[in-house]
Parts: C-alpha cells; structure tokens; sequence
C-alpha cells in the first residue's frame, strides 16, 4: 500500500470526500450526548415544577452552596429568553444523532465535521460562561449542570482531535500524533481546572 493510500485510511476519508469515524468516538457522543439530555430533561422538568410552585425545592438543592433551585431562579439560566436546558434538550440529542449514524456506517463531508467542532465550542464556550456566573455571580451550583458541562467538555475536545487527525483541521504530524495518543490528557485538566476551581471557590465550606 502505498504512503498516499495509508494516509487515506487513516483519515477515514472515501474518494467522494466524506469522513468516517471509529466506533469509539461514536459510542463517545452517543454517551456524552446522553448525559447531556438527561442533564437537560431533569433542569427542565423541575423548572417547570418551579413554575407552577415557587416554593418547590428540586431534588439536588441539597445545601446552601450545591442548590440547583438557586440556579434556575436566576436570570442566566434563561439568557436566551427561555430556560437554557430547553436548548440541550435539542442540540444534546443532535449529538446522539450524529453518533448513531456514525455506528450505522455515516461518513460525512468535511464542512459537517468543522460545523460539529463549531457547535461543541460554542457549547464548551456557553457552559464555562455559565460556570463563571455560578461560582462567582449566583454562588451556588447545580449537580446537573456539573454533569452537562462535564459531557460537552469531553465532547469537544474528542471532536476536535476526531478533526485533527483526520485532517478536517489543518495540523503539524506533532499535533496529530499528541492527539492521535494524549487527547485524553485535555478533557481530564480541563474538568480538573473546574474541579479546583470549585474546590477553592467554596473551600470553607468543604473544610467545615
């Protein structure tokens, strides 16, 4: 075989153009996907809850810091003029989609692959917006929101280095060959930043 046809397969790429990816990485989306939409279904059934009875106490407000009621009391969690969950209910089962067609055998064209890895930094940017603001402006958190934040992180950086190292984005063999082999390392210090951040955030608390 030759260095041209090697480096084919190796990007999953057809003739046509089109871009497939491992079972690995589809089985990744379909999971943090789901993660995601269960994160998103349980917000949103307790913010209607929470509408009907203000005083209604949501099941993961469990201390004055970890109080999810907090969290959906406050203006960023409707900041695009409905509840924020409602937009991962649709943009989270996309990503399942995406995955169960990528089982199925799909294989898709490169503007597609650039357009998810635009939707998973647009999700990665919006959640650590809303992490800012509820550490540092609401001062209290939502387990659930934790989970969904915890799902695109590692959503996006697997997109990205699906994109990487199929060629989708333009890299030096040395990027290729750190994600082909690291990529794990990005999600892992990335939630541990948040980890910490928490951690440090609310310290007296923890420690009393």
């Amino acid at each position: 075989m030759t260095k041209a046809a090697v480096d084919e397969a190796a990007s999953g790429r057809h003739d046509g153009g089109t871009i497939g990816a491992s079972k690995a990485f589809a089985w990744m989306l379909v999971i943090t996907g789901a993660a995601g939409v269960l994160a998103a279904w349980v917000i949103t059934i307790d913010k209607f809850k929470l509408l009907e009875d203000p005083n209604f106490v949501p099941g993961c407000s469990l201390n004055p810091i970890v109080s999810c009621g907090n969290i959906m009391k406050s203006e960023q969690a409707s900041v695009f003029g409905f509840p924020n969950p409602m937009l991962g209910l649709v943009t989270y089962a996309m990503v399942i989609a995406i995955g169960l067609a990528l089982l199925a055998g799909a294989r898709y064209r490169r503007w597609y692959w650039l357009g998810l890895n635009a939707g998973t930094l647009f999700g990665v940017g919006f959640c650590t917006w809303l992490m800012y603001q509820s550490l540092y402006e609401i001062n209290s958190l939502c387990l659930w929101c934790c989970l969904a934040w915890v799902a695109t992180i590692v959503m996006f950086w697997y997109v990205t280095s699906q994109n990487v190292r199929s060629g989708v984005i333009p890299a030096s063999r040395g990027l290729r060959t750190f994600f082909d082999e690291f990529t794990w390392v990005l999600p892992v210090l990335h939630v541990g930043i948040i980890g910490m951040l928490i951690l440090t955030r609310w310290w007296d608390f923890w420690t009393s």
